[in-house]
């Protein structure tokens, strides 16, 4: 009889105290919260994502390699790069080349284009929505109508005979009287490449790109920079798409200029902090 009391005894305890640790958790916590945890590396996903990609574009006599300096700065402060290859040809097919790779990207990119690259950009971006801000390094922005031959400005080292600036070299299924030109190796050292160490220089110029005569002569069919906002990088000492141009052009797009007492028309490879700095500006405009 005992033990059958005890049993009867402790069976409504244990009940009891069920009873009081839901009505706690009832109390702390209301009948509709819901209450979600993320995990850290979802919360990390979501930072990449909301970075935009930076996607840059050689001009002529260049490469991909010309941004290294940029690519390495930029990938070290966490952002997806892509130096792309522009071919050198025609700028509606070039245009429509960058075109097609920046379709490949989801999210916001910043197009950056530098020389001839600015008149690729300034194509390529039309009509692409997620191109939030376009750069241009010591580069050509054109109107529509305009060739990139047009905007070297006129004292600049590309408006002597081209027969003292350019090696001519005829090149498969080109158009009629059109060729790959090649800057002679004292035009590129000297007014192309003139803030980079001699030796880097010489390189440079011996690895250069060709790029067709057609590709400065084609004209522009699109203005991005009339809808998209735009920042200038402008060298002091660009020999070859002068200042004045540049301020120019600047200007008309309504872009925000910043202007780099001396470098050259490759400060891009000479100083690319201050070029990635500006990159920077632009990506900082995104967010």
């Amino acid at each position: 009889m005992k033990a059958s009391t005890a049993r009867r005894r402790f069976i409504p305890m244990t009940l009891a105290a069920a009873t009081v640790t839901v009505a706690t958790m009832a109390a702390a916590s209301p009948p509709d919260a819901t209450t979600t945890v993320r995990h850290p590396a979802a919360k990390a996903a979501d930072n990449a994502q909301a970075k935009p990609t930076v996607v840059l574009v050689h001009g002529a006599w260049a490469g991909t390699s010309s941004w290294n300096g940029e690519v390495d700065i930029l990938r070290r402060a966490g952002y997806t790069v892509r130096a792309i290859g522009n071919p050198l040809q025609n700028l509606t097919t070039d245009a429509r080349t960058v075109k097609d790779f920046l379709k490949s990207i989801s999210g916001p990119i910043v197009l950056v284009g530098h020389s001839y690259g600015g008149s690729v950009i300034t194509n390529a971006a039309a009509g692409v929505s997620n191109v939030k801000a376009l750069v241009y390094v010591d580069a050509a922005a054109p109107a529509v109508g305009e060739t990139t031959g047009q905007l070297s400005g006129s004292t600049s080292a590309l408006s002597g005979p081209p027969s003292k600036l350019y090696d001519a070299v005829s090149y498969a299924d080109a158009p009629a009287k059109a060729s790959n030109l090649y800057l002679k190796k004292d035009v590129f050292v000297t007014k192309f490449a003139s803030s980079v160490p001699r030796d880097q220089a010489i390189n440079l110029w011996a690895t250069q790109r060709a790029a067709s005569t057609v590709a400065f002569t084609t004209p522009s069919k699109a203005a991005a920079w009339k809808t998209i906002p735009s920042w200038y990088f402008i060298s002091s000492g660009d020999q070859i798409i002068t200042p004045e141009s540049e301020k120019k052009m600047a200007r008309r797009a309504g872009a925000k200029v910043t202007v780099y007492p001396g470098g050259s028309h490759l400060t891009l490879v000479s100083d690319p902090a201050a070029v990635s700095k500006v990159i920077q500006s632009a990506i900082a405009a995104v967010k």
